[in-house]
């Protein structure tokens, strides 16, 4: 018997949509929601294809969370409170085996970033995920790309390069121990979206942003915005153990540097103001345009979805 769209809604989904800031969730024509006073509003979207962003063979579990933290990583680059979010889910079939593991990676990421859902649509198709995620910034701030400084220091959350060792470990062209295995599979499969730091960098960071298409790739972007030159130390990149067991420190280091998909932040502060509790100083930003880090490396502009054209 076909399942309808609706029956498919609230049966997965619609237990997923109470927080504070809700007035209204899933169940009618929009969701309402309210901003407390002195609040603006932050939203972002973020679009996630099977076998582009992630493998054909991916446990739905972990598609869900992922597909909530990539997106909840840009509210984390701004600063700012999340709110609330939409998923519109495009599938091959109503497989109710896979939505209902779907809907657990759903529910651990709501439950773990406090970010209800509020909305979406369902529809037939390619296995495809959007999610919209709504957030909450104090009127006159936020924080951008463009504020860097000639002597900031630059620092980044967590460690580098470990979702690039994942695919590689994937793809069967690296193989560590087991243990490393696994930590760098959860690093892939379940990023963390950085928003209790990004709540602690407002007001005191001069730039930020999510690194999603790889360091340098990402760090451009703060450097062309904000019209300076931001040089990177390789040797001050945080590495993790699993990475630091590879036996090419220079691949390990290329992973750190260009490899996409960790979710951490990169972010830029006035020098002499501590750093927050988890990051590391990599480097300074001077006089100049684009980003140095020393090395003869091909500066990746991050994955281009019409490149072949």
């Amino acid at each position: 018997m076909p399942v309808a769209e609706f029956s498919l809604i609230y049966r997965y989904f619609s237990h997923l949509g109470r927080g504070e800031a809700v007035d209204l969730s899933v169940g009618d024509d929009c969701a309402i929601l309210h901003l407390q006073p002195g609040e603006r509003l932050a939203t972002s979207v973020d679009t996630m294809v099977e076998g582009v962003h992630f493998p054909s063979d991916s446990f739905p579990e972990d598609i869900g969370f992922r597909a909530i933290s990539t997106a909840a990583s840009d509210l984390a680059a701004m600063g700012a409170r999340p709110l609330g979010m939409t998923v519109a889910l495009t599938l091959p079939d109503a497989d109710e085996l896979w939505l209902h593991a779907f809907s657990e990676g759903l529910a651990a990421a709501v439950s773990e970033y406090e970010l209800p859902l509020v909305g979406g649509d369902t529809t037939r198709g390619p296995l495809t995920i959007s999610v919209q995620v709504l957030g909450a910034l104090p009127l006159g701030q936020a924080m951008l790309r463009n504020g860097a400084s000639v002597g900031d220091e630059v620092f980044v959350s967590g460690t580098l390069g470990d979702a690039a060792a994942a695919l590689a470990v994937m793809a069967q062209e690296w193989q560590p121990g087991a243990d490393h295995v696994e930590y760098l599979l959860e690093r892939f499969n379940r990023p963390r979206a950085r928003l209790e730091l990004g709540l602690q960098l407002l007001g005191s960071a001069t730039a930020t942003i999510d690194i999603s298409d790889g360091l340098l790739a990402d760090a451009e972007h703060i450097a062309a915005a904000s019209g300076v030159k931001i040089c990177i130390d390789p040797d001050l990149l945080p590495l993790s153990p699993a990475l630091r067991s590879h036996d090419s420190r220079d691949t390990a280091v290329r992973w750190a540097l260009t490899g996409g998909d960790d979710y951490e932040l990169c972010f830029c502060l006035p020098a002499g103001v501590a750093p927050p509790a988890g990051t590391t100083l990599i480097g300074h930003v001077e006089a100049g345009v684009g980003v140095d880090c020393g090395l003869v490396l091909a500066s990746p502009a991050g994955y281009q979805h019409f490149d072949d054209q």
